[in-house]
């Protein structure tokens, strides 16, 4: 009889282990989900693009024209919910010149131009999803020209203005983040001397550029 009742256990003990296994397994908490990224932080980086330049002389004419940009910026976000809310510092070096027969002149003078530089401080408003950034932004902007008449006179100026845009950002990595962006830039129209003639330039210029960020 004992030795019934020790076969007996056994085989309890036998078809109960991976029953208990099997229980166990299907009551095991699943995986925890991968929080979302959160945008809060502060960055810099650098950027890359193309320039599209209207520059407009008055009566004595104009051009359009198309440069590249090579520049940096740093800001800082910070992100509540699914909304994110910055403000960002950048500068850029541009190559970017034209030129275009003198409209006004009778001695038959050439006008050129050349923009080398662009700068803005800018907020900005996202709407994270989340490694991804819809966004839009806008402010102060700079820039730098400076303008030939046939070499007979020469002038620059350094005037200000605004940009507004917008783009989207991808968070690659924790810390590594890549951007797309438009931006339009208006400087309007600043009366320039040249000799004796005084000539209303206009300067209107668009951006599209790739770039990257380092968030700390």
């Amino acid at each position: 009889m004992k030795r019934f009742y020790a076969a007996g256990l056994g085989l309890a003990s036998l078809f109960a282990g991976p029953v208990m296994a099997a229980d166990l397994a299907t009551k095991a908490p699943p995986p925890k989900a991968s929080p979302l990224y959160n945008w809060t932080g502060c960055y810099a980086g650098l950027h890359f693009g193309s320039l599209f330049e209207q520059e407009g002389w008055g009566a004595a004419g104009g051009d359009n024209e198309t440069g590249i940009l090579v520049g940096g910026q740093a800001g800082c976000d910070y992100q509540f919910s699914t909304w994110v809310v910055g403000v960002q510092g950048e500068g850029a070096w541009s190559q970017i010149n034209g030129s275009h027969a003198d409209q006004v002149s009778a001695l038959g003078l050439t006008d050129d131009w050349r923009t080398d530089m662009l700068a803005s401080i800018t907020g900005r408003l996202g709407y994270a999803w989340d490694r991804m950034l819809f966004y839009g932004r806008g402010g102060p902007a700079w820039t730098h020209n400076e303008y030939d008449t046939s070499g007979f006179s020469t002038a620059n100026d350094t005037r200000s203005g605004y940009v507004v845009g917008g783009g989207f950002e991808y968070a690659i990595t924790q810390h590594f983040t890549m951007f797309w962006e438009y931006n339009y830039y208006d400087f309007g129209t600043k009366t320039i001397g040249l000799g004796s003639t005084p000539y209303a330039i206009g300067d209107r210029d668009s951006v599209i550029k790739v770039g990257g960020n380092w968030k700390f």
